[in-house]
């Protein structure tokens, strides 16, 4: 096994590790269920997946742990532990996770926040973000996205490291846009409330329009 390395999601880190004779990059799997899963610790993360395994072995479901292999790592005290690896024969589980950790870096370079630290200042846990955004903090996103496709478009990055570039560069056109905004009004655009809050006030603003209509006077 040649290099080790680490890839933050979410202030997560996905322990990988390539190897030269087989061309492969293997990933952890406890890393990449405790993102996923949004464990608090890597103690909780082992535990979640050791159920999970236990559950699909007793279901028969047992492809994925056929394909997994265990290989050594670094763990959190700096020894080097067997733990379960997998490649990219589940390579949308490792596709979804590069995904996740692009997107991660585009909105922390908008919005000045990792997804994470961004859905708890609207104090969200398993909601999704885009979901509870402003109409300003959407188009924003939206800004920041579109940047990064069109450069990666033109640029045509070769690997997962180029791709983040991208991400960041685009994500960064849309941050330098919110902060020129937040220089006119005076105020920052990222809102701490969620779709539940903006609906709430877009209905007590109806009913109140409602209520001084003069229909119903």
């Amino acid at each position: 096994m040649e290099g080790h390395i680490s890839k933050t999601f979410e202030n997560s880190m996905i322990r990988t590790a390539w190897n030269e004779q087989e061309e492969e990059w293997y990933f952890s799997v406890v890393d990449v269920v405790g993102a996923l899963t949004e464990q608090e610790t890597p103690r909780s993360a082992s535990t979640y997946w050791a159920v999970l395994k236990k559950r699909l072995n007793d279901e028969g479901a047992n492809q994925l742990l056929t394909n997994c292999k265990q290989l050594k790592m670094k763990s959190a005290d700096g020894k080097m532990w067997l733990t379960d690896v997998a490649n990219s024969e589940q390579r949308g589980v490792k596709k979804g996770v590069e995904y996740a950790i692009l997107a991660d870096e585009i909105t922390k370079a908008w919005s000045g926040m990792t997804t994470r630290a961004y859905k708890n200042h609207k104090g969200l846990k398993k909601e999704n973000l885009r979901d509870n955004m402003t109409t300003t903090e959407i188009i924003l996103n939206m800004l920041a996205e579109t940047a990064a496709k069109n450069i990666s478009q033109t640029e045509l990055p070769k690997n997962f490291e180029e791709n983040q570039s991208v991400a960041r560069r685009g994500g960064r056109i849309a941050g330098n846009a919110r902060k020129e905004l937040e220089a006119e009004i005076g105020h920052s655009v990222i809102s701490n409330q969620n779709a539940t809050q903006i609906n709430s006030i877009v209905t007590n603003l109806i009913e109140d329009v409602s209520q001084k209509s003069p229909e119903n006077k």
